[in-house]
């Protein structure tokens, strides 16, 4: 062990710090690792382990003078006889750090080189000796990089950060010599998004009874804030409010930003406690400053209390408070966003009067809103008022106008106002391309976006994906599906991951198409990048698959969508029901309504009307008219699909009593019948042998313009023929000709039936 040497370190010229101890030295001594940092470089070792040397060491650090004013001063080490077992010891060039403190030779210490050298316990020694030497020579931003290369090192090697305060303390009887260190270490833990270690440190040195800097303290709240680490952070505010360090106007402010800003949107703004901390800094005399004002009024309006923001600005400007014009820019903004567009103007001209001159992003505030409601002539005449200030209008505020104008359908204008911004001098962004790009394409002006986006190319703006996206949009709109595909496959290959919406109108696309194996094969490609399928994309799929009379392969998406929380809708069910009751398989349609019942889904209009017509056709009216009714009491009203399913399904069992009930009904209701809901009548009614009420029924039709079809010409000449009457059923089928309704399969076997008759009729009467 080495012994105790004493220094009397007299008046440190660099620090301009009078340090005089007799027992304690300023460069402890470690040990031999730590020792060597204070030898001459022209000193020599035997770096051979374990080799015992009995000398007299005399260190004389001559070199090492430090000035103030013109004075000298020397630094002298007293003789000591030590046995010291040396070792591998550090480079001469860390003792020039001492000797010179030259950031230039102590940025070449790297902590990693050092650790695979000397091992961990001498070089951390050595990093504690110079980090605090150097804070006390006030070199603060290396004691930050050499802080920030030793917390680097314990985050790659996994080794615990927490350990570091004990570590680079210097001596608890001397602790107050770390205050800048530990200062340092707190702000580098938080830039480095290592929050808990931060808020160890401070604690730590509470313990300890370090007075941290607030400005330290600061820099941590505003990091805590910024990763809405709400827990921390207040506990860090009430500890400095409580023990220490005092918070300061800075303090306030970053906390009143937090609670006005919000970082994950408007739920997260708490303008009462903002308000607590308003009425906390006049309490303790801290003069809020125009930022912390702007900051509040800012979070009463993202809030939507503009009226109360407004009135506390004109409170300050009568108690000549601290106002510029970000305060009423919020302002301004609040009321745009409500829509009270008049009243923003009546803002801007108060704030004229008050002496605040507005800036751009004022009237670009204004701009924004008033194009957003459609009114472009106003936009127009803001920006010319602009002109008029000497304010020259920002590439936002024309962009503004040209989403006003684009909506308006007016992208040809746009363009023209685009163009000249250029020829004055204007830069053009992706934004103004973008809302261009996608205002063409809702005009169904491809040729004009698809231009536009070769012309961002040019000016080494490369197209995102919003862009790509309103060309595929517009491309499926027109029903352009091959463009479409191009330039979605174009997104593929240049690397852009295209949004969920644009996968599902490419997958649309090949439904309707016909191709439901390229939309599958696509739902599994997205799924490799990244991007899973939602309710509309398995819809679509499910639909196609349906219509292909492919039911049970569409069933098979369920528990895809169940393992992708995805809950299957209404709308999925209906379409499978549909589905199946198309391909005859009422059984498992009635199944899916149960398992639908089962999980919550609430049948709408369209499921309800798909299930009474499977009972229906089923002949289990009972069942049907209870669904019927159910679907009325669950305040859904019934349209005339759903009765005419009802009246039919009566009519098919021979209740016409019921079915007539039901048609007037759907009558009165203001539901014009159709031609099949006729049909099912003439058909029971002559079913019935009530020709004559049938006959009544056709003259019904005819009257309002119901033309019969096929079907029910078919059901009149079956009735006829059911009847003998082979004349009637024979002009029947001269009158379905005469107005055009082309007979089927039906009407020419009922036709073959009737001359085959007539011909037997002739003949039986010759004989």
């Amino acid at each position: 062990m080495c012994s105790i040497a004493r220094f009397c370190l007299v008046e440190p010229v660099l620090l301009q710090i009078r340090v005089v101890s007799n027992l304690k030295c300023l460069f402890r001594v470690y040990r031999t690792a730590s020792s060597a940092l204070l030898l001459d470089d022209d000193h020599v070792f035997d770096t051979s382990p374990g080799v015992p040397v009995d000398d007299l060491v005399e260190i004389n650090i001559q070199k090492c003078q430090l000035r103030v004013g013109r004075k000298r001063n020397e630094i002298r080490v007293m003789k000591r006889r030590s046995r010291i077992h040396r070792k591998h010891v550090l480079s001469p060039v860390v003792v020039k750090v001492f000797k010179s403190l030259n950031w230039e030779v102590a940025r070449h210490i790297k902590f990693s080189k050092t650790m695979k050298k000397y091992g961990f316990s001498r070089s951390i020694d050595a990093f504690r000796t110079v980090v605090n030497v150097l804070a006390l020579a006030g070199m603060h931003m290396e004691v930050y990089a050499l802080l920030r290369d030793i917390v680097c090192y314990y985050n790659k090697v996994n080794l615990d950060a927490f350990e570091l305060f004990p570590i680079l303390l210097e001596s608890p009887k001397d602790a107050a010599r770390s205050v800048i260190v530990f200062d340092l270490l707190i702000k580098v833990f938080a830039a480095n998004s290592m929050l808990e270690n931060a808020v160890d440190v401070f604690l730590q040195a509470k313990k300890t009874g370090l007075e941290l800097s607030t400005r330290s303290c600061n820099f941590l709240l505003k990091c805590l804030a910024e990763a809405n680490r709400r827990e921390f952070l207040r506990s860090l505010f009430e500890e400095m409010k409580s023990t220490g360090p005092p918070p300061n106007v800075f303090t306030y402010t970053i906390m009143m930003n937090f609670y006005c800003k919000g970082n994950f949107g408007e739920a997260d703004i708490d303008t009462r406690q903002a308000t607590e901390i308003l009425e906390e800094m006049e309490r303790n005399g801290e003069s809020p400053t125009v930022v912390t004002y702007s900051t509040y009024i800012y979070g009463l309006c993202r809030v939507g209390y503009v009226e109360s923001a407004l009135d506390f600005v004109r409170s300050l400007i009568s108690a000549n408070g601290l106002v510029n014009v970000y305060c009423y820019n919020a302002i301004i903004h609040g009321l745009c966003k409500k829509g009270e567009l008049d009243e923003a103007l009546k803002v801007l001209e108060e704030m004229k009067s008050c002496g605040i001159s507005p800036d751009v992003y004022t009237y670009s505030i204004l701009i924004h809103g008033f194009c957003k409601q459609g009114d472009v002539e106003k936009g127009l005449y803001l920006i010319e008022e602009m002109k008029y200030s000497n304010m020259e209008p920002s590439l936002v505020s024309y962009s503004s106008l040209f989403h006003g104008l684009c909506k308006k359908r007016l992208s040809d204008i746009s363009l023209d106002i685009f163009r000249d911004l250029g020829a004055a001098g204007y830069k053009y962004d992706q934004t103004a391309y973008s809302i261009l790009i996608k205002g063409f394409c809702m005009q169904g002006d491809l040729d004009s976006a698809h231009k536009l986006m070769e012309e961002m190319v040019r000016n080494n703006l490369a197209p995102d994906p919003s862009n790509f996206e309103s060309l595929v949009h517009g491309f499926c709109k027109m029903g352009l599906w091959v463009n479409a595909l191009e330039f979605f496959n174009m997104m593929l290959e240049g690397g852009i991951l295209p949004s969920i919406a644009t996968c599902n109108v490419i997958i649309d696309a090949h439904c309707r198409e016909g191709r439901v194996e390229e939309a599958l094969n696509l739902m599994n490609e997205m799924q490799t990048q990244g991007i899973f399928p939602n309710l509309f994309t398995y819809n679509a799929v499910i639909n196609r698959l349906c219509k292909e009379r492919k039911s049970e392969r569409a069933l098979e998406l369920f528990p895809l969508m169940l393992k992708r929380n995805v809950l299957p809708s209404v709308v999925v069910y209906s379409t499978l029901i549909d589905g199946f009751a198309k391909q005859s398989n009422s059984q498992k349609a009635l199944m899916l309504y149960a398992r639908m019942l089962k999980i919550g889904v609430t049948p709408d209009m369209v499921a309800y009307t798909i299930l009474i017509n499977i009972l229906c056709h089923r002949s289990r009216m009972c069942e049907a008219y209870n669904l019927f009714k159910k679907m009325t009491e669950n305040g859904m009203t019934p349209d005339k699909i759903s009765y005419t399913s009802v009246i039919a399904g009566f009519c098919r069992i021979g209740d016409m009593r019921k079915a007539w009930a039901l048609f007037n009904e759907m009558l009165q209701r203001g539901h014009l019948p159709t031609v099949v809901t006729y049909t099912s009548l003439v058909d029971g009614y002559c079913k019935m042998n009530r020709i004559d009420i049938a006959d009544m029924l056709i003259d019904e039709m005819k009257r309002k313009g119901i033309t019969p079809d096929v079907v029910t010409y078919n059901v009149l000449i079956a009735a006829h023929r059911r009847r003998g009457n082979l004349d009637k059923a024979l002009e029947m089928l001269n009158e379905m000709k005469e107005n055009g309704v082309l007979p089927d399969h039906m009407t020419y076997m009922m036709l073959e039936w009737l001359l085959k008759a007539k011909k037997l009729k002739t003949r039986c009467s010759k004989d």
